[in-house]
């Protein structure tokens, strides 16, 4: 794509209103902002729980679903979780939620998760056949622990490689992709849930880059960081658009040594973000990395040369797909 067909994109999406607090495309309704954007804050939510363990250090299901429950009854500030769930989606969407299973069981998508999230699906009234949970691979899904599910009258989870890429080039500012046929064809609304990890090249790993399953060629998109791919994947129409909750998994997190799971780098977070804002999820979760670096006596990421300034270009003016400023990030800790 010419120089000068890119500024042209990026005007138009400008001049269209592509800001985020102006607008989280795709959403339902607008009942919701009232909740989660207040002026010029973009709202988190995060849960913490350590009773969501046994004392095997196993998850339990039933304590991760009101962990969920309670992050969006306070997300959408509401009494009632199905009420949460109903404000966001209608009961003929098709709701594709996508996971991040790269690493295999140590450092994915932990299932009790998104067990959690098809319950608060049923409840918004969507019949089981209207979920999907998807990655990049049926390989990826099954050394992660997922059942391969592809029969169409049944709760669906298979891979971009089952379902295919779409002929079509989509493209937004340095990047041209095919992206997955589950996104375009089949879903009208995602869920964004991926793991909190450290990523070797790029930084971290978390809400922006989970879109890079979602692409046919993300191996042509991690020089510089990242930066200004993993930005311009998150502008692509499908993607910006039907993006309608990120839910971060924090139960088990990653500072060093990603993407594969290192459990010498790991740590029991016990705990998610809820929120609508990418940007500002990531932001946090690089927060939380960082942190993690320091006690353990880590450079920093930018001193390890791999600080994730594809953030920062999330937020600009070409991309405006949230905030990175803390002091406009509200974090409701539960």
């Amino acid at each position: 794509m010419s120089i000068n067909r890119r500024k042209f994109v990026k005007k138009t999406i400008h001049a269209g209103g592509a800001f985020y607090f102006g607008m989280l495309p795709g959403c339902r309704s607008d009942d919701y902002k009232s909740a989660a954007i207040q002026g010029n804050h973009s709202t988190v939510v995060e849960a913490v729980s350590p009773s969501i363990r046994d004392g095997n250090g196993k998850l339990i299901g039933d304590q991760v679903h009101r962990l969920l429950n309670n992050a969006m009854e306070n997300l959408l500030q509401t009494t009632n979780a199905a009420h949460a769930w109903k404000k966001l989606f209608g009961k003929d969407d098709v709701v594709g939620i996508k996971i991040n299973c790269l690493a295999g069981r140590g450092m994915s998508t932990h299932q009790e998760l998104v067990e959690a999230i098809v319950e608060g699906l049923k409840s918004a009234d969507l019949p089981e056949r209207n979920i999907i949970i998807w990655d990049r691979s049926n390989r990826d899904l099954h050394k992660a622990g997922y059942q391969i599910k592809t029969g169409r009258n049944q709760l669906r989870c298979l891979g971009n490689d089952y379902s295919g890429y779409t002929r079509e080039i989509y493209e937004f500012g340095a990047v041209g992709s095919s992206l997955s046929r589950i996104l375009v064809d089949q879903c009208s609304a995602i869920i964004n849930v991926p793991i909190v990890k450290d990523h070797g090249i790029v930084g971290i790993t978390n809400a922006l880059k989970n879109y890079f399953g979602a692409i046919h060629n993300p191996n042509k998109y991690h020089d510089n960081c990242g930066d200004p791919f993993i930005a311009d994947v998150y502008m692509l129409p499908h993607i910006r658009k039907k993006n309608r909750l990120i839910i971060s998994d924090l139960l088990t997190a990653q500072y060093e040594g990603g993407p594969p799971f290192m459990p010498q780098w790991s740590w029991d977070h016990n705990g998610i973000l809820v929120g609508f804002d990418p940007v500002a999820m990531d932001t946090l979760a690089w927060t939380k990395i960082e942190q993690k670096r320091r006690e353990h006596n880590l450079p920093t990421l930018k001193a390890a040369g791999r600080e994730p300034t594809y953030i920062a270009t999330a937020a600009d003016e070409h991309h405006q797909l949230g905030t990175n400023n803390l002091k406009q990030i509200k974090l409701v800790k539960i």
